[in-house]
């Protein structure tokens, strides 16, 4: 039986927000993501930058300190009894963020994304009330999508890179995208599934306290890096396949190179059983930190070969 909710320590000595606990619960590290897939689908787009740049630094902030940020603030409102046992240096935990602030924060958030997506678009409007009902869905009563690491991951995949690249693409087409963009969007967020997978390694022993049952959890850390790894490749070789489908043999290359270096990555820091059951997480956050990188610069890769599609009217 889950153990119950330790006690937040600090509510009471904190009054008054302080920005930098604000800003620190909005996660600035974790906006990269989603940042980086609306600029894949801007990319992908074919509409010259130059002449919709203003468009584009919009979308990325909906992307990134808005839509991503209010996920993490409604993450660490209800999150808060978790992260009591593994960070309890947090905001809200340590009392940083007092009374019920971070659930205001993330509801005042939620409107401001949706007037930024106003701006953009009915077709971003869209894209962002689904990464927004996502984001409520992931964290908060009833569906708690991340008390099982089936449904939270895909959740977490689809909108990070699927929904985000499809904005960057719609904002900057005032339309639906072509549906090539809408395939590299879909088979990346797959792949994001295996990337959140090795994010959840962080918090095993609270999530097993705490009855959250996260893949490391269910299937223990060996079966669940075994599991990313295939989700993580996959999808890519899917691209790799319809990149030299669609005449572009030079970038599926590329990726196919990209993609050999992650499994070479994989191969030591989490198929090597032994190696990975001495440090489950660092060994995840390495891999995070170096075979992430080369799976984003595939995204980009890509969304340069459809440029090249659209802008060549094929």
């Amino acid at each position: 039986m889950p153990a119950s909710p330790p006690a937040i320590t600090g509510q009471s000595a904190v009054t008054r927000l302080d920005p930098l606990a604000v800003l620190e619960l909005l996660k600035p590290v974790t906006w990269f993501a989603p940042m980086w897939a609306f600029a894949c689908g801007v990319i992908s787009s074919g509409v010259s930058i130059t002449q919709s740049w203003a468009f584009a630094l919009l979308g990325i902030v909906l992307a990134g300190p808005l839509v991503c940020g209010m996920s993490q603030a409604i993450n660490d409102w209800y999150d808060r009894h978790v992260d009591a046992i593994n960070e309890p240096d947090r905001p809200i935990p340590s009392g940083r963020i007092p009374g019920r602030w971070g659930l205001y924060i993330a509801i005042l958030w939620t409107g401001l994304s949706l007037a930024v997506a106003a701006v953009l678009g009915p077709w971003v409007v869209a894209a962002t009330v689904v990464g927004l009902f996502l984001a409520w869905a992931y964290s908060a009563p009833p569906f708690r999508l991340k008390e099982n690491g089936w449904w939270g991951n895909a959740a977490v995949g689809l909108s990070y890179e699927g929904l985000a690249w499809f904005t960057g693409a719609a904002a900057l087409m005032a339309a639906f995208p072509d549906s090539r963009i809408v395939m590299l969007a879909v088979l990346y967020s797959i792949g994001a599934h295996g990337i959140m997978t090795l994010n959840d390694f962080k918090a095993i022993e609270g999530d097993k306290q705490m009855g959250v049952h996260s893949l490391p959890v269910q299937l223990g850390a060996s079966g669940a890096a075994k599991l990313a790894c295939w989700v993580m490749a996959l999808p890519q070789v899917v691209v790799i396949g319809l990149l030299v489908a669609w005449d572009k043999p030079v970038f599926a290359a590329a990726v196919a190179v990209l993609l050999l270096a992650q499994i070479g990555l994989m191969a030591r820091y989490l198929l090597n059983t032994e190696r990975l059951l001495a440090e489950p997480y660092r060994n995840a956050a390495i891999y995070n930190a170096t075979g992430t990188t080369l799976y984003v610069s595939g995204m980009m890769v890509s969304a340069f070969a459809v440029r090249g599609l659209i802008l060549g009217g094929l």
